[in-house]
């Protein structure tokens, strides 16, 4: 599984990676968790706010710090 934070390592980008790393360790996952914070290639990504998170490819969150509980979900629906 290849999950991305996208976000230039503000605050809230920061968060949102601790989230994802709480998640994945709660539910047990490994996977390659990787933050990208060059512009050119969070906007390859179609994505103008941040933080954003993608997972395997997908977008699944933009301009906001999601909640554990939605990580998980996207977590358990992406395996």
């Amino acid at each position: 599984m290849e999950i991305k934070v996208l976000g230039p390592g503000c605050k809230r980008c920061q968060q949102t990676e601790q989230v994802v790393n709480q998640a994945l360790q709660e539910l047990g996952i490994t996977a390659n968790l990787d933050h990208v914070k060059d512009p050119i290639e969070i906007s390859n990504y179609g994505v103008f706010g941040t933080p954003a998170v993608v997972i395997n490819g997908e977008v699944k969150c933009v301009g906001k710090v999601p909640s554990k509980d939605e990580v998980k979900k996207w977590l358990q629906q992406a395996k």
